[in-house]
């Protein structure tokens, strides 16, 4: 059994200050109000617009672009993910990968749960002692899982059919390409302290690329910092 960090990688170019997306979205939008001798070549333009967009609401226009990012998470918390209906997914399958195999290491990928503890605002006051009793009891029974599963390959079960045992912690990499408007959304559901804590995890970080990345279109969302204590 391999046990890994939760992770995200962002697929898409984005220029940089995120200027040749913005100038995209305003060439678009600028069509609404016939006012595209107003664009100027810097850049400048595009900017006031597209803030004048996200301040009053108007996000119908952020849907003319989009971005891909890969993320390296569990099942349990990719289930999640695919609730975000106006998007594009492409996930690792378990009916069709056989663990068992040399190219997967005869072993399971589980995604590591000690960093998510932080997260979660029930687990944070926890003394050392009873997360190393969590982590234990959480180890064994993916080393169960790991091993139910190979005895079924090799008893004659497809992939398909022994993936049946394998647990929620099971390491997946799943693609969502959504446009702007949606991946705000994603970020508003997944960063607040009331979403799932492996979720923010990733949610998290990836929300302060965007912020970097494309300041106009994601700073207005507010970035809950898990607890350091």
């Amino acid at each position: 059994m391999n046990v890994l960090k939760a992770k995200f990688e962002i697929l898409t170019p984005i220029s940089e200050g995120g200027i040749k997306e913005l100038k995209h979205i305003e060439k678009i939008g600028r069509k609404c109000y016939k006012s595209d001798d107003r664009i100027t070549e810097d850049g400048s333009s595009a900017k006031k617009f597209v803030k004048m967009l996200v301040d009053n609401h108007h996000e119908a226009m952020v849907e003319h672009g989009s971005i891909s990012v890969l993320f390296t998470t569990d099942r349990g918390v990719s289930h999640e993910m695919v609730r975000h209906r106006i998007a594009s997914f492409a996930q690792e399958s378990t009916r069709y990968v056989n663990y068992s195999l040399d190219k997967f290491g005869n072993e399971i990928n589980v995604i590591d749960i000690s960093e998510c503890f932080k997260y979660d605002a029930k687990m944070r006051n926890l003394s050392a002692i009873e997360i190393g009793l969590i982590l234990h009891e959480w180890a064994e029974a993916m080393m169960d899982a790991e091993r139910h599963y190979m005895n079924l390959i090799k008893l004659g079960a497809t992939p398909q059919i022994a993936r049946g045992v394998l647990p929620s912690s099971t390491k997946t990499e799943i693609t969502i390409t959504a446009n702007y408007r949606e991946w705000r959304h994603f970020f508003q559901l997944r960063t607040p302290a009331t979403a799932h804590p492996q979720i923010r995890e990733v949610a998290i970080p990836l929300l302060a690329e965007f912020q970097v990345l494309l300041p106009i279109l994601f700073d207005d969302i507010t970035l809950e910092e898990p607890s350091t204590t």
